[in-house]
């Protein structure tokens, strides 16, 4: 298993993602076939693997806890100074806590869901590296149906407004940004709709993994066995995928 470095993340800031998945194997050969990824065995566990492509840990992929568990999805991380404590901040707005915080490499981690579904984790300690900003190889946006209300209630969970803060909070019209070392890391918007029959406009969070041709990404995944939509005021330069088992991520050209 190559090495990896570990180190820890910007508070608040998203430090990694990961799919949980009802069927790892299938879920290797979509991924390596659709985005040229290479996947390692981890010490986080026998069901928990690394997804690698030039040498950097991209992301993690998981089999989801039980059978009557939560469906496959991509899950972002928020970097936490402590897990405990996140945990009581995410119950004590309305949220929900669905799983942990649990033991996870030499930290602890959980997955939550916000107060229209969002479905995201918390990590503490040390983390595989996964730079900020334009360095990273995804990113994370949040949509929801109403940006501000959501800023709030993450900025209260994770920090983002408390002094001493790496992160800072900008508003623009009708959307919120996060950034952290002079660098956007995570994006909150509206228009999600939190009942909505397609999951491609509920509140989620949605993780953008930058590559070199989204357009070829997304033929892949349809000769995989997945679907491929073209983003709205981005033709053929990002696509919204579905992977066999019905997780949504999107691409994007770098």
């Amino acid at each position: 298993m190559p090495s990896l470095d570990w180190k820890t993340p910007v508070a608040g800031a998203p430090c990694w993602v990961s799919l949980t998945t009802h069927d790892p194997p299938a879920a290797r050969a979509f991924y390596g076939r659709v985005m040229g990824w290479e996947f390692h065995a981890s010490s986080l566990g026998e069901d928990f693997v690394l997804a690698r492509a030039h040498g950097r840990a991209i992301a993690g992929l998981g089999r989801c806890p039980g059978t009557g568990g939560p469906p496959p999805a991509w899950i972002p991380y928020f970097a936490v100074p402590g897990a405990d404590g996140t945990a009581d901040r995410v119950r004590e707005r309305g949220a929900t806590l669905a799983v942990g915080p649990l033991p996870l490499g030499d930290g602890r981690a959980a997955i939550a869901a916000d107060r229209e579904g969002a479905v995201f984790g918390f990590w503490e300690g040390p983390a595989p590296v996964w730079a900020e900003g334009p360095r990273a190889p995804a990113r994370v946006d949040l949509q929801s149906r109403h940006a501000l209300e959501a800023a709030i209630f993450y900025a209260e969970v994770f920090g983002w407004a408390r002094p001493h803060s790496r992160c800072a909070v900008e508003y623009a019209e009708d959307r919120v940004f996060v950034r952290a070392g002079g660098h956007t890391v995570v994006t909150l918007r509206g228009g999600g709709v939190e009942d909505a029959p397609d999951p491609r406009v509920r509140a989620r969070w949605i993780v953008d993994f930058l590559v070199p041709d989204s357009g070829r990404a997304a033929e892949a995944a349809v000769a995989a066995g997945g679907e491929a939509t073209p983003v709205d005021g981005v033709p053929g330069t990002a696509f919204v995928l579905r992977d066999p088992e019905g997780a949504l991520f999107t691409v994007s050209d770098r």
